[in-house]
């Protein structure tokens, strides 16, 4: 059921729109405002799927309800509704978001067709959010340790900023949800978050991976093809195991993050892109650079800002809480719960967890699929 608000100066024409849209569907709740002033007040009051305003009222006039709207309830679309003489004002609340505009008298076929429409994406949007508060579960970071604590709050002041990180940690420490929670709390949360794992790509294309090529580059370049940068433009790229990447690739890594510009390989294009950079590795970076595996000066480059991740063993605390919710995502996933007994908790509380959450997670899945219920120490011994 959609809540729409109507604002309108002329009484007559609130009236009309209102019983257009209620012979559409009975169920759609509608709400009046005379002025902007109002309709600001209303707003605060309530969300509403859709609103419908004139573009000239006393007071306050539509644009400044749009603008106030926009900055407060991004979200909610606008239809504006114009005389002819206000068509210009009309295209500029176009470019400020507004959904879009009808000229007074309104076409009934052309004013329904936009409501739906309006509507249907505002249905998409929210689909959209659920879908990544969905998506983001599984970048959540569980436990209440100490160590955990001392993340947490390094990545709350940092993330709103552009500034480089670099994360540390072992493997199967949880680096990849450091990163993706520096994104996700960042204002580019709603542009792209690119993950290149650097380790993983053979060196002789990790080039091409990164700054994408040209039609004829190499023998197997039949087209131009975009690089991750270009593709995270706008949002944020995730360099895991940076450490990995060969010296020459790291030389064209310095310079993008300098010069803000990448250039293709086999192409003289140089293409600006507008990327915040966050880097991991598991190996010491400081060894690295002293052997001549790591350029010093990109180090400093990427590492503004140091998150180091602990190990399991050093938040063993947490154990508990992450047994808990694998065990939950395991169910969400369509197995059938199970408890762990105390000797099973035990264990695994005070095994060394070489592999860290990633191992942890592993066993957690291994002991649901082959275990009894509960969970027996002896089961968490043999399996695990």
């Amino acid at each position: 059921m959609a809540r729409i608000l109507i604002v309108e100066d002329e009484k007559a024409i609130r009236n009309v729109l209102k019983n257009i849209l209620l012979n559409e569907d009975k169920s759609f709740t509608i709400d009046m405002a005379e002025d902007g002033e109002v309709a600001e007040q209303i707003l605060q009051e309530h969300t509403y799927d859709l609103v419908l305003c004139d573009i000239k009222m006393p007071k306050k006039d539509g644009i400044e309800v749009l603008k106030y709207a926009m900055s407060n309830y991004g979200d909610t679309p606008f239809i504006m509704i114009s005389g002819h003489a206000d068509l210009d004002a009309a295209v500029s609340c176009i470019k400020m978001g507004a959904f879009d505009y009808i000229s007074k008298p309104p076409d009934l076929n052309r004013l329904l067709m936009t409501i739906r429409q309006a509507l249907d994406r505002k249905l998409l949007i929210q689909e959209n959010q659920r879908l990544r508060k969905k998506v983001d579960k599984r970048f959540a970071m569980v436990g209440e340790s100490k160590a955990l604590e001392h993340v947490r709050k390094v990545i709350e002041k940092v993330a709103s900023t552009d500034a480089r990180v670099l994360i540390t940690g072992p493997n199967g420490s949880g680096k990849e949800i450091v990163a993706n929670q520096l994104h996700q709390l960042s204002a580019r949360s709603k542009q792209p978050f690119i993950e290149v794992n650097c380790a993983a790509i053979p060196s002789e294309l990790i080039e091409s991976e990164l700054f994408g090529h040209a039609k004829g580059a190499f023998t197997s370049a039949i087209k131009d093809r975009k690089g991750q940068f270009e593709l995270a433009d706008g949002g944020t790229l995730f360099l895991d195991e940076i450490g990995d990447m060969s010296l020459a690739a790291q030389a064209k890594v310095l310079r993008a993050l300098q010069e803000s510009v990448i250039t293709p390989v086999g192409s003289g294009k140089r293409i600006s892109v507008n990327v915040r950079v966050i880097a991991a590795t598991n190996r010491n970076i400081i060894d690295d650079i002293a052997t001549g595996r790591f350029r010093e000066d990109l180090y400093h480059r990427l590492s503004v800002i140091v998150v180091e991740v602990p190990s399991l063993n050093d938040r063993r605390d947490d154990i508990h809480l992450l047994i808990d919710h694998f065990s939950q995502q395991l169910v969400n996933q369509g197995m059938v719960p199970k408890t762990f007994s105390k000797a099973a908790m035990n264990h695994l509380s005070n095994m060394d967890w070489t592999g860290n959450v990633r191992q942890l997670r592993n066993v957690v899945e291994r002991l649901y699929i082959l275990g009894s219920n509960p969970i027996t120490g002896g089961e968490a011994v043999q399996y695990a």
